[in-house]
């Protein structure tokens, strides 16, 4: 499977093709909506959202909720393009207006300037915006209705904003119930993150935090110990870390292996007649030798604050070279809630281009009974 994304922050869409789908695959159009609208809400978010209802729209590769097996595209389409059709079409505009040569820290402006040349930041800034997260959340609730069809399920929570952590362990099942403004399972944390965001908001500041993201139900077996770029966890980490505010990612008990010994660190094996081999500790995070082993997997993601600050950050402008203060394009004060929901769906895709390539298959029944085929 192969997906490409297009599009530009406030040109006339989002777009992506997914090649590779299988025949067969029953779609919840709704689903995929839910999810589109999950990712513009959370405490924290700026007016660009009011703006936004983002609705998915499938081109081609489906008939009668159901894939094909040609490639599948979808449109997020832009309702705010009506507003800036004059500075960003294609067809001919005034690229002399809406210009940002104040270029941000923490963005691609200033980087992607000296790369691609030219003295707007706004040919940059247009498409290394986190608008383009919105077809990713698209195409990986198609890819999570696929896992889902096999027995695998993706969810995931917010376990800090700021310094407000939430300590608690929780089983994959409660993720359920995690709140609408903040993805957190706690909701004295929450509580406390909340004021977090606030004091940010009252200062023309901005935070992040850490999310948890959470498999169940993959088998063992996916991935390789053979080639370094087959690894699981390292494809599942460069999937979190493709998402634009992504700073650190880890499995299992991560960084946290540096202060233990081994006895603490590695999962002892067991087996009896029923349950075959098992464990009594998840400390791996359920990939070991960049293979899953059938336990649940454990990723961690560490979220950087929004580097837009409504007071702006020191900068330089880059035609005059004047020091300024940077220019502001958005107004959220913590997106971790949008972030949560689009980590899931950027994990979501990676896993359905392991499951694949494992399973091969022209059709959802073939794959599903394959699937089915394999050990635990």
């Amino acid at each position: 499977m192969r997906l490409t994304t297009a599009g530009e922050s406030h040109g006339k869409g989002l777009f992506c093709i997914i090649e590779g789908l299988p025949a067969g695959l029953r779609l919840d159009m709704a689903e995929i909506d839910c999810y589109l609208a999950l990712r513009q809400s959370g405490y924290g978010r700026g007016a660009r959202q009011k703006i936004e209802k983002d609705k998915a729209e499938f081109l081609s590769g489906v008939r009668d909720c159901a894939t094909l097996g040609s490639p599948v595209t979808i449109a997020v389409w832009n309702r705010d393009y009506e507003n800036w059709k004059a500075y960003m079409a294609p067809e001919g505009c005034d690229v002399s207006a809406r210009t940002v040569t104040k270029v941000r820290p923490g963005h691609a402006d200033l980087t992607g300037l000296k790369k691609f040349g030219g003295e707007d930041a706004r040919n940059v800034l247009e498409r290394a915006s986190a608008r383009e997260t919105a077809i990713r959340v698209a195409a990986g609730t198609v890819c999570r209705q696929l896992l889902r069809a096999l027995g695998i399920e993706v969810s995931g929570y917010v376990r800090a904003v700021g310094g407000a952590e939430d300590k608690g362990e929780y089983a994959f099942e409660e993720l359920s119930r995690r709140s609408a403004d903040l993805m957190m399972m706690d909701a004295e944390a929450e509580k406390r993150a909340k004021q977090v965001i606030d004091d940010c908001a009252a200062r023309g500041d901005t935070c992040g935090g850490v999310l948890e993201l959470r498999v169940k139900g993959l088998k063992s077996g996916f991935g390789s110990c053979m080639t370094y770029a087959e690894k699981l966890d390292a494809r599942l980490i460069a999937a979190l870390m493709s998402v634009q505010a992504i700073k650190g990612a880890e499995v299992g008990l991560g960084f946290g292996v540096a202060a233990r010994c081994g006895s603490g660190v590695h999962d002892e094996i067991f087996y009896d007649q029923t349950r075959g081999y098992y464990r009594k500790t998840n400390r791996a995070g359920g990939i070991e030798g960049g293979m899953s082993n059938g336990e649940e997997i454990v990723l961690r993601a560490a979220m950087k604050p929004i580097p837009t600050l409504m007071k702006g950050l020191e900068t330089v402008d880059y035609r005059t070279h004047e020091a300024v203060r940077a220019a502001t394009e958005r107004s959220d004060v913590c997106a971790i809630a949008a972030c949560e929901v689009i980590l899931e769906s950027a994990l979501c895709c990676e896993l359905a281009k392991v499951v694949l390539e494992r399973l091969g298959g022209d059709r959802m029944e073939e794959i599903a009974k394959r699937y089915g085929e394999l050990p635990a």
